[in-house]
């Protein structure tokens, strides 16, 4: 077993998930990464979206021959979406949770305000200094986009803009859809949407759980991956 964090957060989101497993079924075969630019791992060298951070993961699917069962949280999941539809012979299984899929209904993309338009215009034109426009990026963006500095908020950008109906189409392997019945950031209908496009999903809601699955949820994603492990 594969899991992938969240933005903005690394691999001890799994830690009962890991340890329920190990307890459970004695297995040591259970691993949880810290993505590029999270924990302990460092940035990417340039910025790229969930097909680039594919990239960047796929030599650890060598190291868990022969398959592995992939757990994706949020970010993670974009990331285990890629995975499962570039590599398609190293993946058994997905397990996402609170995974922004799909463009949210509710929400049609939104232009960005008009004050930051006007401000991004007058500093590519040299009238706008840099720290004014930091001022104004941190005034206008979401709490990711102030969090991140570098690389990092060019990554944020990319993949906050990426949907996966195509790669969702690829994907052949069984799907566990564990979502929170509260998860507002990435909304129970985006899983509903998602299993309609999957050729094989299975969805589990969670009730009184937000977009936490892994630390707020574990005994219920334990089992969701449990499942899946005793199919290899």
């Amino acid at each position: 077993m594969l899991a992938l964090h969240g933005w903005g957060r690394n691999h001890h989101d799994f830690d009962k998930v890991l340890t329920s497993l190990v307890e459970s079924r004695g297995t040591t075969g259970a691993i949880a990464l810290d993505l590029p630019g999270f924990g302990a791992s460092p940035a990417p060298g340039e910025a790229c979206g969930a097909a680039g951070y594919a990239q960047l993961v796929c030599p650890i699917l060598s190291e868990c021959r022969p398959q592995v069962v992939l757990v994706g949280h949020s970010f993670g999941g974009r990331v285990a979406v890629e995975l499962a539809a570039r590599f398609p012979d190293a993946v058994a299984a997905l397990v996402l949770c609170g995974v922004p899929l799909l463009q949210r209904a509710d929400r049609p993309a939104a232009r960005p305000a008009m004050r930051f338009r006007l401000a991004r215009a007058l500093h590519r034109r040299g009238l706008l200094g840099e720290d004014a426009m930091e001022r104004t990026r941190r005034r206008f963006g979401s709490a990711d986009y102030r969090g991140a500095t570098g690389v990092m908020r060019d990554v944020l950008v990319t993949v906050v803009n990426e949907t996966y109906e195509a790669q969702l189409g690829e994907i052949s392997q069984p799907v566990e859809l564990m979502w929170g019945h509260n998860d507002a950031s990435a909304p129970l209908d985006t899983a509903r949407r998602a299993r309609a496009i999957l050729a094989d999903a299975r969805l589990t809601v969670l009730n009184g759980v937000g977009h936490f699955v892994p630390t707020d949820a574990a005994p219920a994603l334990t089992d969701a991956i449990s499942r899946r492990l005793d199919m290899l």
